[in-house]
């Protein structure tokens, strides 16, 4: 008789989910009894490495991915990158294993108490299902509400003696719920836009989510409009090389309203414009801008400080922007963003790794970043320039680049991926490594190596403060932890090292890892 596992392996074969990431527990083995040949079970070696790879893949494949984790304390350790999914907008199918419901009662070893308030705030829906006939319901409608605008994870917990339960059939349909902006306040936006004098654009990473890469450039070049990036964004939403790339927004409230000053109109799209980091006073924006948002996520709108907001999928709401009224005669183009000279690797400094991995990269790779102390060199070095060629973490939790470089080579195995990381940031989830060993996936990992958490470094002086206690780490040797996980390493301490290293990472076809010492 068909049991509670043949329906869910039907289901999730329909919903295109045949890739599961996990580490498997003993609450969580009976799910993979007798597993399916066309099914791929990709291993983690710690839970939080599991989740950034599933993470990695969803953005690559746009669907939701399917993430197996065991009870509490499985799900506890993949708690942080739940959080970096979260703010990523990423769709994900998250599982945790339960004990078996007949000795529930009796606090069983390895059982989750709470299991659907654990993984709160940052899941958009979780359950553990009354009945064992309902784990494929409860599956489908986690994919459904994953895969709802905004895009997010969803969670269910499943008893371990539930998947050899009879159970009939659950066959997938198909929601469509796409957000498509009313017509009148678009009409009004393009409206204010066509009579600016000097308007702004702000991308967002909702722009890359939804695919509207040439809608913003041809609404760009239009209106003759500055667009600036977003604080923060985890995506790259227009060209960085062109004319009219204005620059990245700082997170913090003085320095956004002193960089869009000069124009009376703003349009924000695909992400939260007044995104801070540190405290600051004053207006969130210049007095005289008439300010716009637009964005599926309908929690930005509501805590956006100023501005008319649009609850709308940016590529719907485009379309209907680029078919409004042209602009006002006599607009200037704003002057186009200077480009910092080339250094000449005389100093080995982040920034000329970045200049010559923008050099010698491939031209259809991605860059997977996670090193937060470089990503102001990163901005001027290395300029994304194709849409889909760039994700970092949304969320600023660190030990999601490593493993989302993974998941990203898994989900488009016809380009070289690039995983650009800090040091620290590389050994939060290090033990990654050894899945894209296993997998003989084309990463480059290129670790920046400065002996110590950076970042910190930067806040510190924000702060006052000379010398920090527990940020020094000089000992650690990359190209040991690689080899002791299966991957090729070379180290580069000088100009000439680190161009051959890169060359010779960027040319291979299995995971490599470059340690570039940086002063």
């Amino acid at each position: 008789m068909p049991t509670v596992r043949h329906a869910t392996v039907a289901l999730l074969r329909e919903l295109g989910m045949t890739t599961i990431f996990g580490n498997p527990g003993s609450t969580e083995l009976p799910m993979f009894r007798d597993f399916p040949a066309d099914f791929r079970y990709v291993m983690g070696l710690q839970e939080s490495v599991v989740l950034g790879m599933a993470d990695g893949y969803a953005q690559g494949t746009r669907n939701a991915a399917l993430v197996n984790l065991h009870s509490s304390a499985g799900t506890g350790h993949a708690l942080g990158n739940l959080f970096t999914a979260w703010k990523n907008q990423t769709p994900l199918v998250v599982t945790a294993g339960q004990q078996a419901r007949s000795i529930l009662p009796y606090e069983p070893f390895l059982f989750a108490e709470r299991p659907t308030e654990f993984p709160r705030p940052f899941v958009k829906w979780a359950c553990e299902p009354a009945r064992a006939q309902d784990v494929p319901a409860a599956i489908a409608r986690a994919y459904h509400v994953a895969m709802e605008p905004p895009f997010g994870p969803t969670f269910v917990s499943i008893p371990i003696d539930d998947w050899d339960q009879p159970c009939d059939p659950y066959p997938a349909r198909t929601i469509h719920a796409r957000r498509v902006p009313e017509s009148a306040p678009i009409a009004q936006c393009g409206a204010a836009l066509a009579k600016a004098r000097a308007p702004a654009l702000v991308v967002g990473a909702g722009v890359a989510r939804d695919g509207a890469w040439d809608a913003v450039i041809a609404l760009a070049e239009r209106h003759k409009a500055a667009v600036w990036v977003a604080p923060m964004s985890a995506r790259c939403s227009f060209p960085e090389d062109h004319p009219l790339f204005a620059g990245f927004l700082t997170a913090g409230r003085e320095a956004i309203v002193a960089a869009l000053t000069p124009h009376d109109f703003v349009l924000a799209l695909g992400g939260p414009m007044n995104l801070y980091h540190v405290e600051g006073q004053g207006p969130h924006m210049p007095a005289h801008a008439d300010v716009w948002l637009i964005g599926d996520n309908h929690v930005h709108a509501a805590w956006a400080p100023v501005g008319t907001a649009i609850v709308a999928n940016c590529d719907a709401a485009l379309a209907m922007l680029l078919e409004g009224p042209a602009p006002a005669a006599g607009r200037n183009a704003p002057a186009p963003c200077p480009r910092p000279p080339l250094l000449d690797g005389s100093a080995i400094t982040d920034a000329f790794v970045l200049q010559q991995i923008a050099a010698l990269r491939p031209r259809t790779s991605v860059i997977v970043e996670e090193a937060p102390s470089s990503r102001g060199a990163m901005h001027d070095r290395l300029p994304i320039v194709a849409a889909d060629t760039f994700y970092t973490t949304a969320s600023g939790g660190l030990g999601h680049g490593l493993p989302a470089a993974i998941g990203m080579a898994l989900a488009r195995p016809q380009d070289k991926v690039i995983a650009v990381l800090g040091d620290g940031s590389a050994m939060y989830a290090i033990q990654g490594l050894h899945a894209a060993a296993q997998l003989g996936l084309s990463v480059s990992f290129v670790i920046i190596k400065n002996g110590r958490y950076e970042a910190l470094h930067s806040f510190g002086r924000h702060f006052g403060m000379q010398s920090l206690v527990g940020t020094q780490f000089p000992e650690l040797d990359f190209c040991a932890l690689a080899q002791g996980h299966g991957v090729p390493s070379r180290r580069a301490d000088d100009a000439a090292a680190l161009d051959a290293a890169l060359q010779w990472s960027f040319a291979a076809e299995g995971p490599t890892l470059v340690e570039a010492v940086v002063a």
